[in-house]
């Protein structure tokens, strides 16, 4: 314990926050971090472009191009980063060994034994998603298309895909979250709006009706406001998100990169956490519309933190991450956004909310103002660091030698 650290946790005592328990309460805190950012979304079960909204801009020497290679990065940002993690895998990560291959309406637990074993040996638990896009019959709509074969492919890909989010839960011990995003919409003015909506909801009503553990499964579904090729009318709004989860008894999602640019998650999180039991995020940063940039440690990603925390929900909230850049080294994007976000939810915690919240309720606004800017100049670096030394990792930059060292000896060979 340095110096720094004493003079601090001293400091925050004053405040009624003790820091050897915060420390410990983030460490435990798991980020379920995204395998998409290390190979560009790409997958292992088609070759090709990206197709359905999604689109990765770069072209930065090194990525990953099997799952060994993947899983070796993988590994590499997590003895970088200190504290628990999930693995967020998509459907499309499938792993087919002997020249076997199934479509996504086909996707077995099999297909997915090698990122479980990679998983359990490392203490962590798996959340999934369907690949609705970069598929050929995603090339329109999917599970709100009017053609019916389309439509029956896509729901047998979601009924798949819960069967392997249980078997997940089972072989870990750790409940997984499975989120159903869709890429569906016009890119012009639609005559019918209600109808791709109806469909939406009877697909994910016939998804849901397989049946499985509510407890060792937690679906979700995640909106958008628009994506590349339906920029007019999606089918997935918020509006239609909102409402299917609150009648159908499963999890909002909020990725803070589908709203309005003047539309932000950190004002809703405690609007959803009034009505739904749990609550899921996709922690990105939005650059204008829907831009998956790697998170900075900026007001939104720092005022996101505050009100999980604030909310004393903590439990509640299931926190992913979700970027990818391919212009700048990949392993160093993954290890920024997720240190930057631990310590964003490390200010959170180092805040006396109740205490605010008093000021507040009183109507001392003043009083108010003034501690919220004052707690900003706490020395919550000095506590930053004694976190990292005490998960064995290193506090500053000093980590980015590592990344190098590995782009020298790994990614540039590939």
């Amino acid at each position: 314990m340095n110096q720094a650290y004493i003079l601090a946790k001293e400091t925050y005592a004053k405040i009624g926050i003790d820091t050897d328990a915060v420390i410990a309460k983030l460490r435990n805190l798991p980020v379920s971090l995204h395998c998409w950012q290390g190979d560009d979304v790409k997958g292992f079960d088609f070759k090709g472009d990206l197709s359905g909204g999604i689109q990765t801009t770069g072209n930065y020497p090194g990525r990953a191009r099997t799952p060994d290679e993947l899983m070796a990065d993988i590994d590499k940002v997590l003895s970088l980063d200190g504290g628990a993690h999930k693995l967020n895998l998509h459907a499309c990560y499938a792993i087919f060994e002997d020249g076997e291959w199934a479509d996504r309406d086909a996707l077995e637990p099999k297909h997915f034994a090698k990122w479980v074993a990679f998983a359990k040996e490392r203490g962590m638990g798996i959340d999934f998603n369907p690949t609705f896009f970069s598929h050929p019959k995603a090339n329109g709509l999917t599970l709100s298309s009017p053609d019916d074969e389309i439509r029956k492919f896509w729901i047998r890909h979601g009924q798949a895909c819960l069967r392997i989010a249980e078997y997940f839960a089972n072989e870990t011990g750790i409940p997984c979250v499975m989120n159903v995003w869709i890429p569906d919409g016009y890119k012009d003015i639609p005559a019918d709006r209600l109808s791709p909506r109806q469909r939406f909801a009877a697909s994910m009503d016939e998804i849901l009706g397989i049946g499985y553990d509510r407890e060792k499964v937690l679906v979700c579904l995640e909106s958008k406001v628009f994506g590349i090729g339906f920029e007019s009318y999606t089918v997935g709004s918020a509006e239609f998100g909102l409402g299917y989860v609150l009648s159908r008894g499963i999890i909002p999602l909020m990725d803070n990169g589908h709203y309005h640019p003047t539309e932000l998650v950190s004002d809703k999180i405690s609007s959803m956490l009034c009505f739904a039991p749990k609550l899921a995020l996709h922690v990105t940063r939005a650059v204008r519309w829907d831009s998956d940039h790697v998170i900075r440690l900026d007001d939104e990603t720092r005022e996101i933190a505050k009100e999980i925390v604030a909310s004393g929900r903590m439990d509640d909230v299931c926190i992913a991450l979700d970027y990818f850049d391919a212009s700048i080294n990949r392993i160093a994007a993954w290890v920024l956004g997720l240190r930057n976000f631990r310590k964003a939810m490390l200010i959170a915690m180092l805040t006396p909310h109740a205490e605010l919240a008093k000021l507040q309720a009183e109507g001392k606004f003043t009083e108010l103002m003034l501690l919220q800017e004052s707690y900003k100049e706490y020395p919550w670096g000095a506590v930053w660091a004694e976190y990292c030394e005490q998960c064995g990792v290193k506090a500053g930059d000093e980590w980015y030698a590592e990344v190098k060292d590995y782009e020298e000896k790994v990614l540039a060979k590939r």
